[in-house]
C-alpha cells in the first residue's frame, strides 16, 4: 500500500472508556445551549478587543453600584465572566481534541481510499473479469461528472 498516514489499534477497553468519557461530557454539557445560525447572526459577539473593554466595565460598575437601576443585573454579568474563564480552558483542550479526531478522520479515509484505488488498478490488471463489473460501477457512479451548464465557469 503507497499510503498509511495512521493505523490505530484501538482495543474494546478503549473505546468503552471513550464511550464512556464522552456520555459524561453529554450529561455535563446538557444545560449548555445551541443556537441556530440566525441567532449566531443576529447577536452581538464579544472578541479580544470588546473582551477587555467588557472586564474592565464590569469592574467600574462594581466599585459604582449606586448608579444601577434595580433592573441591571450586574451579578449575572459577573457570573457569566466567571463561568467563561473557567471554561475557556477547557473549550480550548475540547476544540484540540476535535481537530485531531476530524484529522484521524480524514487520514483513515484517505488512507483507505489510497488502498481502493491501488486495488481497484491492481484487479484491473490482474483480476480480468474477476467480478470488476460491480466496482466499475462503483467507480463510475465516483468519477462521473455532470456536463457543466452553460454559464456556470468562473469568472
Amino acid at each position: 500500500m503507497s499510503q498509511n498516514l495512521i493505523s490505530l489499534d484501538l482495543t474494546a477497553d478503549h473505546i468503552q472508556a471513550v464511550d464512556a468519557a464522552l456520555a459524561t461530557l453529554e450529561e455535563i454539557f446538557a444545560p449548555f445551549i445551541e443556537l441556530s445560525a440566525a441567532e449566531k447572526r443576529d447577536m452581538v459577539h464579544m472578541g479580544d478587543k470588546s473582551e477587555a473593554f467588557c472586564r474592565q466595565t464590569l469592574i467600574v460598575l462594581a466599585q459604582n453600584r449606586q448608579m444601577l437601576p434595580p433592573s441591571f443585573d450586574l451579578a449575572e454579568a459577573e457570573h457569566d465572566l466567571a463561568s467563561l474563564d473557567q471554561l475557556r480552558p477547557r473549550f480550548t483542550r475540547l476544540r484540540q481534541l476535535l481537530a485531531k479526531a476530524e484529522d484521524t478522520e480524514t487520514a483513515l479515509g484517505s488512507d483507505i481510499l489510497c488502498a481502493a484505488l491501488e486495488g481497484y488498478a491492481l484487479a484491473k490488471v490482474f483480476g480480468k473479469g474477476a467480478g470488476l463489473e460491480a466496482l466499475r460501477g462503483a467507480m463510475s457512479a465516483r468519477y462521473s461528472r455532470k456536463p457543466k451548464k452553460p454559464g456556470d465557469g468562473k469568472a
